[in-house]
């Protein structure tokens, strides 16, 4: 079984296209491996080529998936073949909740034909949830934590790369955020993060000499991600 499986899901302007990617015990192990928790990946902006092959967005599935995540990637409204025009961060808040909400029923998982026999499909909604985003895709997922809350559906943990505090209006978030940018970015300013974290009292962990893209620290992100989920336990089977 390939590590990234290609997936469609029917969303609120039509069809989501994704990339689901798997942790090595569910693909050495379906019957009976149990993951440590879902996981959902927003890329940066649409019009500006991000996608969900993002590098960025790429690495946050990959840690996920290292740490026993089952990790989403979708391709906001009107990138690839996902359908639909760019809504300015709205619409691809709507998509992410649903996503959310299509990932934790156990029903939806049956159609997509490598993975409809294991186990772990019906556990989903037992499963925690995890949520990422880099850039654009932070934006719209500290506005996916507010539509969280007001929904009641818990969320583990969130991560933001690369936050786009001077771009957009970035929404309060909990305060065991992971916030990670890079010392140089010359897209997003380190000192527009520190000055939307500072009243928030959130942790900005910065990574020396990385650009937005964070090239050549790729793993510095990862690496930091690990390490804040040492220590943390895992689901009892």
């Amino acid at each position: 079984m390939s590590r990234t499986i290609a997936v469609h899901i029917q969303g609120p302007a039509g069809n989501i296209e994704a990339s689901l990617d798997l942790p090595d015990g569910v693909r050495h192990e379906p019957l009976s491996f149990r993951p440590r928790g879902l996981a959902l990946v927003a890329h940066p902006h649409p019009l500006l080529g991000g996608t969900m092959d993002n590098k960025v967005a790429q690495t946050l599935a990959r840690t996920f998936t290292q740490l026993g995540y089952i990790s989403l990637r979708p391709n906001f409204r009107g990138v690839g073949a996902s359908a639909g025009t760019h809504d300015d961060g709205k619409g691809e808040t709507d998509d992410l909740v649903f996503l959310i909400q299509w990932m934790r029923d156990s029903f939806n998982w049956q159609g997509i034909d490598e993975i409809k026999e294991h186990a772990w499909t019906h556990l989903v909604d037992e499963l925690p949830l995890a949520l990422a985003g880099f850039s654009f895709g932070s934006y719209v997922s500290s506005h996916v934590v507010t539509r969280l809350n007001e929904l009641q559906i818990p969320l583990e943990r969130l991560i933001m790369v690369g936050s786009a505090t001077s771009k957009w209006e970035v929404a309060p978030v909990p305060k065991d955020t992971i916030v990670i940018h890079g010392e140089v970015d010359d897209v997003i300013p380190l000192a527009s993060v520190l000055d939307w974290a500072r009243p928030q009292e959130l942790t900005v962990q910065v990574i020396p000499g990385a650009d937005h893209f964070f090239h050549r620290k790729l793993h510095c992100i990862r690496d930091l991600i690990i390490r804040a989920w040492q220590g943390q336990p895992e689901p009892k089977a």
